[in-house]
């Protein structure tokens, strides 16, 4: 599955722990994590896409931004994985969690694999 891949990989390449939804966490303290989420995927040629949601949490907006910088470095070298033979950022951006306040951003890929 591409969800574990990409969940592996970055569980091997961050400082900071990768999950498939946000942990349960008492307040304070928060700490750094990243979610991943695949919001879409298709298939053409047998030629497999997903589309994934990182999402980069911090204590602060700067720390949620600094994170989400080393996922964005991280999977430009995702493509070194031999079935991995494309990652392409759609777009990344602040996305603070509106309910707890929560700062982190999010960074958008479209990911070609076999």
């Amino acid at each position: 599955m591409i969800e574990e891949i990409v969940l592996n990989y970055l569980n091997e390449v961050l400082d900071v722990q990768a999950y498939m939804q946000e942990p349960a966490q008492t307040n304070p303290p928060r700490q750094s994590f990243v979610v991943i989420q695949k919001t879409g995927s298709g298939i053409d040629n047998k030629i497999k896409r997903a589309t994934f949601a990182i999402q980069s949490y911090g204590d602060t907006i700067l720390e949620a931004c600094e994170l989400n910088e080393a996922v964005k470095e991280a999977m430009d070298n995702i493509i070194t994985l031999s079935y991995i033979s494309r990652c392409k950022l759609q777009t990344d951006y602040e996305y603070t969690k509106i309910t707890t306040k929560y700062p982190r951003y999010q960074a958008v890929y479209e990911i070609t694999y076999y």
